[in-house]
């Protein structure tokens, strides 16, 4: 109540709490504020949401790439050239070796590999990962095969192991002349031809003939590379004894410069059977005496041609022969040779050869 009595109290509002007559209201918050507010906190949290997922699938992705693989043994996969990165990827997923071609895929892009992975046959280590099987590809680490030509076959035999090679591909190439091709293991990829192989053999006999020619001694009872091969050939088919190989070109050596008849059972039978190289039993006394351009007991000084390819021991020991005064030389029994200086002393070892050999027939 008023001093006087007229004038109005204040008024109380529900609380309690009094307040002037005249207050108003504070504004209601429009709609459309509302929208804004949400639409602003949704355009700062929304991209902040997006690249915590984008960066928890990436981290996923990276795990499963980089963790072990599905298979536990070594295999073999085959990609064919002109395969397509889908197609790559789907045939690594047909051999069990990724785990989801998906992110193989997106870690090739992410490599930037697409346009390099090679063609090739591959073997996948157990439990390889994606991102090493990736690596595999890129390299190009395909599968090695070789072929090994042992020495002192004739290049009719060498090409029927060609031939005969499942691995490689495509036409055979003509017989290459005797004495052209090196024996040698060679190492070459699925899908190599045969030419190919072939026109390598050729290649490395004449690098190793032209290294060797350079380093020959002097004073040697032949004039051409051509010859060496010729001898060399020789006495690749008179032993397969790594250790007498020196001794051997000595003998031969030897006669030559004496102008004595080389008499190599090796020639008889190559001039009897040519490239078939064997002739499946002994030689007959009546071979000996038989004419042809190879035969060595009738033919002075070399043979017109090689009668095998020989391997590099025996280029070596022709045109590096030992000093020795050998001139003969007999089986002893053993696989190896006995060697003598005198022809008396050749006839003794001859002598013993045919006991132990009438021993044997018993």
């Amino acid at each position: 109540m008023t001093d006087d009595g007229n004038t109005p109290a204040a008024s109380e509002n529900e609380s309690g709490t009094s307040r002037p007559e005249n207050a108003t209201e504070p504004p209601a918050e429009k709609p459309r504020s509302r929208i804004a507010r949400v639409l602003l906190i949704a355009a700062i949290c929304l991209p902040l949401f997006g690249a915590l997922l984008a960066g928890a699938a990436f981290l996923y992705g990276k795990y499963r790439f980089e963790a072990a693989g599905p298979h536990g043994e070594a295999r073999i996969v085959m990609l064919e050239p002109g395969l397509g990165v889908r197609a790559i990827a789907a045939r690594l997923d047909k051999a069990g070796v990724i785990s989801d071609p998906m992110i193989f895929l997106a870690g090739v892009r992410l490599n930037r590999a697409e346009s390099g992975l090679k063609a090739g046959e591959y073997e996948i280590p157990a439990y390889a990962s994606m991102a090493a099987i990736l690596g595999i590809l890129r390299e190009g680490r395909s599968i090695l095969h070789r072929l090994t030509i042992p020495e002192g076959l004739t290049s009719e035999q060498i090409m029927l192991l060609v031939e005969a090679n499942p691995v490689l591909v495509g036409d055979m190439p003509a017989v290459p002349p005797e004495g052209s091709l090196l024996p040698e293991t060679y190492s070459f990829t699925r899908g190599a031809t045969r030419k190919e192989i072939v026109s390598q053999m050729k290649a490395a006999a004449d690098t190793m003939l032209a290294e060797l020619w350079d380093k020959r001694a002097e004073e040697l009872p032949f004039d051409t590379p051509e010859e060496a091969i010729i001898l060399a050939s020789i006495v690749e088919k008179e032993t397969g004894v790594a250790s007498e190989r020196p001794r051997v070109a000595a003998v031969f050596v030897n006669r030559l410069n004496k102008s004595m008849r080389l008499q190599s059972d090796p020639t008889i039978i190559y001039g009897l059977v040519g490239g078939k190289g064997t002739l499946g039993r002994p030689i007959r006394r009546s071979e000996l005496d038989r004419p042809t351009p190879y035969n060595t007991y009738l033919v002075d000084g070399l043979p017109p041609g090689p009668i095998c390819n020989p391997g590099r021991a025996s280029v070596e020991a022709v045109l590096n022969p030992p000093a020795t005064d050998e001139l003969y030389f007999v089986a002893d029994g053993s696989g190896g040779h006995a060697f003598s200086r005198t022809l008396k002393e050749h006839q003794q070892r001859v002598r013993e050869w045919r006991q132990i050999e009438r021993q044997k027939a018993r």
